[in-house]
């Protein structure tokens, strides 16, 4: 897996999440305007592994 960081066309800070078979499998959802605020939410993501998870 891997993360992509790129910039949107609004010039906007924006990760994407790729599988080990290059899909799409997350994204961030919003823009940030600073470069270390999207690795501060990349950081996040990866922490969250033992996050609960409920199910409706």
């Amino acid at each position: 897996m891997n993360f992509l960081v790129y910039q949107d066309t609004a010039k906007q800070w924006r990760w994407t999440l790729f599988a080990a078979n290059n899909l799409k499998i997350a994204n961030s959802g919003e823009g940030y305007w600073n470069k270390t605020d999207c690795f501060a939410a990349i950081t996040l993501v990866k922490g969250s592994g033992s996050a609960p998870v409920y199910e409706r």
